[in-house]
């Protein structure tokens, strides 16, 4: 699943998802931690472990560490259920 992080964002939470010029969707989401030393993408981590009910350890940076746009891997949980998962944040939008 991809991700776009807003650090230092004054809450953590899930704005919502949308698609890049290639069509390609992600999910939009910010957190409180600063972007210094791998805080924000801990905090990342676990705000998508409780979003998807599983526990942090399952929720990973597997691309993007330094990057704005990061490619999260979730354990256990199906393509399926991300994708409706991104799909949901797509309507409100």
């Amino acid at each position: 699943m991809r991700v776009r992080l807003t650090p230092s964002g004054g809450a953590d939470r899930i704005d919502g998802a949308a698609r890049d010029q290639n069509g390609l969707a992600y999910l939009k989401a910010r957190v409180r931690a600063a972007p210094e030393h791998g805080e924000a993408n801990i905090a990342l981590e676990a705000l998508l472990a409780k979003a998807f009910g599983v526990a942090k350890s399952k929720v990973s940076v597997a691309r993007g560490a330094t990057s704005r746009i990061k490619t999260i891997q979730i354990e256990g949980v199906s393509e399926a259920v991300i994708a409706a998962f991104l799909a949901q944040f797509e309507e409100q939008a």
